[in-house]
């Protein structure tokens, strides 16, 4: 949802900047380079092929960051944990692996496929991998 909102906000901008750039320059900003009387309020500040450059520099350079943040949310998913369930009463340590994004509060799926439910008396611990 977070992607489609920021594609959406992008889109909109792009739109917006290119039909702007298509209407041309403004009467003022003509006169001023024709008469070359032009004062600092009427030139422009940058070379429109400058703006533009950036611009889409600007937009590259989000949507590689937004493509790199993604793939190493995937990635930190995708990893496999340790996990050890302890009985508090009694002691007993079981182990299991399991894939970081198949782990909820009280109960997870091992990398064989099977779902564990984690009773009130059981303790969960997970082992980061160094």
């Amino acid at each position: 949802m977070k992607l489609l909102l920021t594609a959406s906000v992008i889109l909109v901008a792009w739109l917006a900047v290119r039909n702007r750039w298509r209407d041309g320059p403004d009467e003022r900003t003509q006169q001023a380079r024709e008469s070359g009387q032009g004062t600092e309020g009427t030139m422009p500040l940058m070379p429109r092929g400058a703006v533009k450059l950036a611009a889409y520099g600007l937009v590259i350079l989000m949507l590689v960051g937004t493509a790199l943040y993604l793939l190493q949310d995937w990635q930190h998913a995708r990893e496999i944990v340790q996990l050890q369930v302890v009985n508090v009463y009694s002691g007993a340590v079981e182990h299991y692996e399991a894939r970081r994004s198949e782990i909820s509060r009280r109960s997870f799926v091992t990398l064989d496929g099977r779902r564990i439910q984690i009773a009130e008396m059981e303790r969960l611990i997970q082992l980061e991998r160094p």
